[in-house]
């Protein structure tokens, strides 16, 4: 979308974000494109930012916040405050003069201002704070009528509404008013009411003729009878199935096997077995006995049903039960059982009878319900004081979510934490800042290129946290699962921090440079070992065959001495050409670097690191330029819009090494060091430097001379000139003499 607006943006991380530096950028910020944002949305908690804050931005309460809901939140301030800049000071006060009166948000917000600032008697103050909008508790102490509708028994002079108050608060229950005590609400009035209402009815219903069958008894005989209820139907339809069939009495009565395993243990008339057994021994259509020949376990219970139930009602002769009798005894009292099982109003059954009809006669609930209704008028002159704490809160926070979300400003800079960095973890003599919050280890997370290590943290008095903490300094051959160190928080709090696992990654160069030689090394130990470990176990055999030849020397005949072993020719034959390929291998080498001058010579050691250590190095180059946080805070629920890399310089500065402070004194005389062994290391190097430097003169003497100082030298050549022919002149022809 085309503005007018100039933005400056920064090159920071390899990334080019937009700078936030006033009200104006605030306003535009909706025009700016969302794809040069840095994030798209982040968690609401887990985040080193005050939850409240950001639960006041998630509108809908999703637990995140998106990119529409922080533009939302910039227009609802704009509404309130004369210039947005004020949100990016970072402080948790505002001047009055900021609000903006123009509007019938801003002036109400200013009006609430000043109340709060009356209240804590500032009156003439021209700055509000944080803490001041925040105290709901103090603002409202002072006020019967606070807006949240709900009343306490202070909200009233009337003496006779102030008990009514406490009365439902004790009854039912109350709800907390924004003063800080409990008090009711329209709800909690009609519930009370209404069980008042209900629990008459069910008094007056319960005093009936028809539900008291029994007088005043009934109730006791009620409970008597629910006491031994299921046992006496079991009874009667066992009698039922032995008047049935003859044949099923043995097991209706148990068996004598059952009573054996009984008699084995140590009884009492409450044991759990005795009273699972019938309530009398059982034969077809035979009455209940109440007071003898019964269950030892239930003998009371029946003593007690026939005192208070079936006395009343058959008198106490009646010694025995059918089940016509008790199908009768139970339908005597079945009305006050359904009444008693239909009581309404239960709650306000503690006040009585009495006070329940007096209060149900005075009708005071109208008088209540306008109460609450007074103090709901007063609710949007709340809502503009709620609205002051969100602004300063915004004011204080606001500058670090933008920090965080629109550009990665904060993470890049030396003098804050960003609002995802947890902490600081101390481990193997580093520390590093990048450490996250996280539920558990993520696949996605490694897709960082980074190397993690999850460690989980512990505090007395704290619930356990998880960490993922990134080494981007240093190396990785001490950081390994099982390692302790020590996490602080942002609070400046320790925690015992232990490593759980990792996700590995290249952390240097430095490190790519050395694994070779490392893992050279370490395969060398391994193989010593195994050889040292093989040569043990095969010197132990040997002992052990020694002393048990030993022991049975004089068991053994006498008889020939086993002839030694020879060594086999091929054995011989091979070891031979194994050496000489050796030998001439390394002959090889001497006369390839003897050919060499002098200068070539570093070009060759130059060349064979190169070949050694250049792959992991350079695998190491390419996972460190790819290293970038985004899969890290992905994996905690984040949506990371750009790729945010930790180069190698950036990546120096989260993890730092120990290094001694400028200016130390540094004693190297360690009494407890190895002096033999540095003697013998001092021996060797000097011996290298010495082979290195006689190699070097020998061979410049070589190429001086042209042959080595211990061979003979050449002989001059004589160098013999040609011969050239002599030719002589032609002699002229001469005539011949005369005779």
């Amino acid at each position: 979308m085309a503005t007018s607006h100039v933005w400056k943006f920064f090159r920071i991380g390899g990334l080019d974000q937009v700078a936030i530096e006033s009200g104006a950028d605030l306003v535009a910020l909706k025009d700016l494109d969302q794809k040069l944002w840095v994030a798209l949305s982040c968690p609401v908690k887990g985040l080193e930012l005050d939850e409240k804050t950001l639960a006041l931005i998630d509108t809908d309460k999703d637990g995140r916040i998106r990119v529409p809901e922080l533009l939302a939140a910039i227009d609802w301030a704009a509404l309130h405050l004369e210039d947005l800049g004020v949100l990016l000071r970072r402080k948790d006060a505002l001047p009055l003069a900021a609000f903006k009166a123009s509007t019938p948000e801003g002036k109400s917000a200013l009006i609430a201002a000043k109340r709060i600032l009356s209240n804590f008697g500032q009156p003439e103050a021209t700055e509000i704070t944080l803490a001041q909008a925040s105290d709901t508790a103090r603002i409202f102490s002072s006020t019967p009528f606070n807006g949240d509708g709900v009343i306490t028994p202070d909200s009233t002079t009337d003496e006779a509404l102030k008990l009514l108050v406490a009365d439902i608060v004790g009854t039912i229950g109350g709800t907390t008013d924004r003063s800080g005590a409990s008090g009711i609400d329209e709800s909690r009035v009609a519930t009370f009411y209404a069980d008042l209402t209900a629990f008459a009815a069910w008094s007056e219903k319960g005093a009936s003729a028809d539900v008291l069958a029994l007088g005043a008894d009934t109730s006791a005989a009620l409970t008597a009878i629910q006491a031994v209820r299921t046992k006496v139907d079991d009874y009667f339809s066992r009698t039922r199935l032995a008047a049935y069939d003859a044949r099923a009495l043995a097991a209706l009565n148990r068996s004598e096997t059952e009573y054996l395993a009984l008699a084995a243990q140590d009884l009492s008339i409450t044991t759990q077995e005795v009273a699972g057994f019938p309530l009398a021994r059982i034969a077809a259509d035979q009455p209940l006995p109440l007071l003898a020949a019964v269950n030892p376990a239930w003998a009371a219970a029946l003593v007690t049903l026939h005192a208070t139930a079936v006395t009343p009602v058959f008198g106490s002769a009646k010694t025995s039960l059918t089940e016509a009798d008790w199908t009768a005894l139970k339908a005597k009292v079945a009305a006050f059982e359904a009444w008693a099982g239909s009581k309404g109003g239960g709650s306000v059954e503690k006040l009585g009878l009495e006070r329940v009809k007096a209060l149900l006669a005075a009708d005071q609930k109208a008088a209540l319900l306008a109460l609450i209704a007074q103090d709901k008028a007063l609710d949007p002159e709340f809502v503009a004081i709620t609205s002051v704490e969100k602004l300063l809160r915004f004011s204080r926070d606001f500058r670090a979510l933008l920090n965080n979300f629109v550009n990665f400003f904060e993470f890049f800079s030396p003098d804050h934490y960003a609002n995802f960095q947890a902490g600081t973890l101390y481990l193997d003599t580093r520390s590093t800042e990048f450490c996250i919050k996280v539920a558990a280890p993520s696949p996605l997370a490694a897709m960082s290129k980074a190397f993690i290590a999850y460690v989980d943290c512990k505090r007395a008095g704290e619930a356990p946290i998880k960490v993922a903490a990134c080494f981007t300094n240093g190396d990785s051959d001490y950081l390994f699962v099982g390692r302790n160190g020590v996490f602080y928080d942002r609070q400046g709090r320790d925690w015992d921090a232990s490593i759980t696992s990792i996700a590995d990654n290249p952390i240097s160069i430095r490190q790519a440079f050395l694994s070779p030689y490392k893992k050279f090394v370490r395969m060398i130990e391994e193989q010593v070992a195994k050889r040292a470990a093989a040569a043990d176990a095969e010197s132990n055999a040997k002992l052990a065959t020694a002393a048990e030849t030993a022991a049975n020397a004089d068991k053994k005949a006498a008889g020939p001495k086993p002839e030694p072993k020879k060594m086999d020719i091929g054995t011989v034959a091979a070891m031979g050409v194994a050496v000489g390929a050796i030998g001439g291998a390394l002959g090889a080498i001497a006369t390839g670097l003897a050919k060499l001058t002098f200068w070539q010579l570093p070009l060759v050691f130059i060349g064979l690191i190169a070949v050694i250590s250049g792959p992991s190095m350079l695998i190491a180059w390419l996972k460190l330029r790819q290293r970038n946080i985004g899969p890290i805070l992905e994996a905690n629920g984040w949506a990371i819009n750009g790729r945010v890399k930790i180069n190698i310089p950036f990546g120096t500065k989260l993890t730092e090494r120990a290094v001694l402070p400028n200016g130390s004194k540094r004693d190297l005389n360690d009494p407890y060091s190895d002096k033999e062994a540095i003697r013998r290391q001092k021996l060797i190097w000097t011996l290298i430097v010495v082979a290195i430097l006689a190699a070097s003169v020998i061979r410049w003497d070589e190429q001086k001379n042209g042959h080595y100082f211990w061979q003979p030298a050449p002989k001059p050549v004589v160098v013999v000139a040609p011969i050239t022919p002599v030719v002589e002149a032609p002699v002229a022809n001469t005539p011949a003499p005369t005779p």
